[in-house]
């Protein structure tokens, strides 16, 4: 086999390691339990975010997992999400641990339960994906096996994990991370993947038309990051979209049944301002909307390295960039749904996986570690209501 590559994880993980501590305070929330009141949380002062994005014609909601289900986050979330999109809790480190495990569906039931009973839509992620693998896992499971054993183990994993959720998903994330403009061929599809290397470029398009035949109503959708200013690691934008771009228009040349694309957002915020080209963004966006493809934004928070530990300032510099990204991304109509990548500080895969040098936590997203509303949430709120209206992917119907 060519090349094989280390298992990589991104700390998606790092909610495992407290599972036990999060599942034995969330359990109770998901399944019947003795009627308790309603958490005090702070007020914004305005209407829920989901309801804010409503009445323009978008879809805003926010990623939760199990472990993260304290009484206090599961109300902010139930407040302010009209969508809940799946964390951790459905990829293979929670779902199947070795690979002689039985699927274990029950941390996925719980989260989809809890987006039933609060009456949020459902995105589920991802159906494929080269990380999110947990210890259980050795590289030599992964890249020393034959294409027929390869394509057994995806495939049939694929199968029937979507046939499990079937009529209870509003979209599924069926690709994650798989084009790239190094290593990869001349469609854009990366080759350091082990499905690349075992079974070939053609997994992708067969998990979409399993994911059609398994759940026909569900949204079939692609995802990816690295799209608005050099990451971190020095990748530009523009040859990640030029990859990303030619990957769909094999998806769409091979028949497959991509229904939608995602943009996860993750946003840098040193220095957003002067290096974010909103223009060239504007233009990929509409290269997406030329294609026919909905825009879904799916993992929205911000990255505050290089910013100052005084709270106030990186606060305000955090909003700045919330602002400057979405002022631009929802000017374009064909932008459907907005997913933040969690609502609260409490919960940051940024605190494990890049925590601050000066020892402070990580503050990305809308709501502090109190569930108090931030400047970030002004930002978010304001874009939302200054976007122009447009015709709705879904409509979330919220009774209580």
């Amino acid at each position: 086999m060519s090349d094989p590559q280390p298992i990589a994880r991104r700390s998606l993980l790092a909610g495992a390691a407290g599972a036990a501590a999060g599942l034995a305070v969330g359990g109770s929330l998901v399944g019947p339990a003795p009627a308790v009141a309603a958490p005090r949380i702070p007020s914004t002062g305005r209407p829920p975010l989901w309801e804010q994005a409503a009445a323009k014609g978008i879809v805003f909601g926010s990623s939760i997992a199990t472990w993260q289900l304290d009484r206090g986050y599961t109300a902010l979330h139930r407040r302010e999400a009209g969508l809940l999109f799946t964390e951790d809790d459905l990829l293979w480190h929670r779902l199947k641990k070795r690979p002689k495990a039985p699927l274990d569906f029950e941390p996925g039931d719980r989260v989809v339960g809890l987006a039933e009973k609060n009456e949020q839509l459902v995105i589920a992620a991802h159906l494929v994906w080269d990380e999110g693998f947990g210890g259980g896992w050795s590289e030599d499971d992964l890249w020393g096996i034959s294409r027929a054993e390869a394509e057994k183990l995806l495939y049939g994993v694929v199968r029937r994990e979507v046939a499990h959720y079937r009529g209870r998903v509003n979209g599924w994330i069926v690709a994650n991370e798989v084009s790239g403009p190094e290593r990869a061929d001349k469609h854009g599809f990366r080759r350091s993947v082990p499905w690349y290397q075992t079974i070939g470029p053609g997994y992708v398009a067969e998990c979409f038309h399993i994911a059609e035949e398994q759940d026909p109503d569900a949204l079939r959708i692609i995802n990816e990051f690295g799209f608005e200013t050099v990451s971190e690691w020095g990748d530009r934008p523009e040859p990640r979209r030029r990859a990303y771009l030619r990957a769909i228009d094999r998806l769409i040349d091979q028949g497959a049944p991509l229904q939608a694309v995602g943009i996860q957002g993750h946003l840098l915020a040193d220095g957003f301002g002067r290096r974010f080209d909103a223009t060239g963004y504007r233009a990929f966006l509409q290269e997406l909307a030329d294609r026919g493809l909905p825009v879904l934004i799916t993992e929205l928070d911000v990255l505050d390295a290089g910013l100052p530990k005084d709270v106030i300032r990186r606060d305000r510099r955090v909003a700045d960039v919330y602002r400057r990204y979405l002022d631009v991304t929802l000017d374009d109509t064909n932008v459907k749904v907005v997913v933040a990548f969690g609502l609260t500080d409490r919960y940051t895969w940024l605190d494990e996986d890049q925590p601050r040098e000066d020892g402070s936590h990580r503050r990305p997203l809308a709501f502090d570690r109190r569930l108090r509303p931030k400047p970030a949430y002004q930002a978010i709120s304001g874009a939302l209501r200054h976007a122009p209206d447009r015709e709705p992917l879904w409509k979330v119907e919220k009774t209580r």
